[in-house]
């Protein structure tokens, strides 16, 4: 079993490096509250330390088409798996054919989940600096949804500003109530 963990955990970065798609992928540190999911830890003695997990974000293609899945390892030493997921969303992305659409000033404030819904709370800037239409808010809101309803238990996602639900972000999306994945963004 420590051979395997050891193993899983072979090609791991430090924290806060940038993923990509080709073999190597980044280390997100979580944010506080619980951990749970598949964890792997390179020896017992570093168990609690050098929790970490692959997920899945997503970024829309360079077309505007569709969210591509991208694979990253976040860690979750100290931390929840769902803050941690979406800090690696926010990273962005370098990746030839991929596009970042949440503006890079934006904060994330907090996640929490209640029950099967996760509630995302975002800075005011997600909203003051986004600079897409249609296509645009639909392609950031479905990297959200798609990244936090990729855990199993994660039904749907609430986006927040500020701590307040808001109705949309750029007048294209009714967003006053929680969103399940958007399947038929992905390929």
């Amino acid at each position: 079993m420590i051979l395997a963990a050891a193993v899983m955990t072979a090609g791991c970065g430090t924290a806060g490096e940038r993923g990509t798609v080709n073999g190597t992928s980044s280390s997100v540190t979580a944010g506080t509250g619980t951990s749970a999911g598949e964890v792997s830890s390179s020896s017992p003695a570093k168990k609690e330390a050098a929790k970490t997990m692959q997920i899945k974000v997503y970024y829309p293609d360079d077309q505007g088409m569709k969210l591509i899945a991208v694979r990253r390892t976040i860690s979750l030493s100290g931390g929840d798996k769902y803050t941690a997921a979406m800090k690696a969303l926010l990273e962005g992305t370098k990746e030839k054919g991929q596009t970042n659409i949440i503006p890079r000033q934006t904060k994330l404030r907090s996640v929490s989940v209640r029950g099967d819904t996760a509630y995302v709370d975002f800075s005011r800037d997600l909203v003051r600096h986004f600079a897409g239409g249609s296509t645009g808010e639909e392609m950031l809101v479905g990297s959200v949804v798609n990244t936090m309803t990729g855990f199993s238990e994660i039904r749907k996602v609430q986006i927040l500003i500020d701590g307040e639900k808001v109705e949309t972000l750029a007048g294209h999306m009714d967003l006053s109530a929680p969103l399940t994945r958007m399947n038929h963004l992905l390929d």
